[in-house]
């Protein structure tokens, strides 16, 4: 059982690890979630790339303010009486998990009409580079030979050495991710069976010889 308990431990930490892979953005930067300063959240949402599997945090005083998901009909009237999801921790984060808009205003009164609400629209996850930059043209004619190691050598670029890093990572995961659940399952369901008895011992009795 300890190994078991060991086992989905290492797996929650591995999903952990990989929902945290995404960009983390705080609403409204050093000033948070409210309606001091004039903040101009559409102009904030405007300034940031969201993409699928990034997380954005609303920081604010839940003694005076809490964070509403909610429909953009709902958004436009400041509706906050039938939200699609509602929080009030005054550290909310949120994954952004589907693209699309996603819609959110303080449901506590006169908030959202001044100002205290945000639009932002999610994109897919961005695809990594690749492609190599360009290398420069070589002075002078190399010999066959020498081009034929050349184009087989990978070049020494930081983005092939990422894309060929990534793949192999991904590549390790789709292999290893299966066979960690199939053993915790296995460690987790199965039962102990029966212990074997000791076996009796058998006390060997020798006739001494009469005299």
């Amino acid at each position: 059982m300890a190994l078991a308990k060991s086992m989905l431990a290492f797996l929650l930490m591995t999903t952990l690890v990989g929902v945290s892979l995404g960009a983390v953005h705080k609403v409204g930067d050093s000033a948070g979630w409210t309606i001091m300063g004039n903040i101009d959240y559409d102009k904030w949402a405007a300034s940031k790339d969201f993409h699928v599997g990034d997380t954005i945090v609303f920081e604010y005083d839940n003694q005076f303010h809490n964070t509403k998901q909610v429909t953009l009909q709902d958004f436009q009237s400041c509706n906050a009486l039938s939200p699609i999801a509602a929080y009030a921790t005054g550290s909310d984060s949120i994954i952004l998990k589907t693209p699309g808009h996603y819609y959110f205003l303080c449901g506590y009164p006169g908030h959202c009409e001044a100002g205290q609400k945000l639009d932002i629209m999610v994109t897919p996850p961005s695809p990594r580079p690749t492609s190599a930059s360009p290398r420069p043209a070589a002075p002078y004619a190399s010999s066959p030979s020498a081009t034929a190691s050349s184009s087989q050598t990978p070049p020494n670029n930081p983005d092939y050495q990422s894309n060929a890093s990534s793949s192999l990572q991904i590549l390790l995961f789709k292999l290893i991710w299966p066979a960690l659940i199939n053993l915790a399952i296995f460690f987790v369901t199965a039962e102990p069976g029966p212990r074997p008895q000791p076996e009796p011992e058998f006390l060997i009795l020798t006739q001494l010889p009469q005299k």
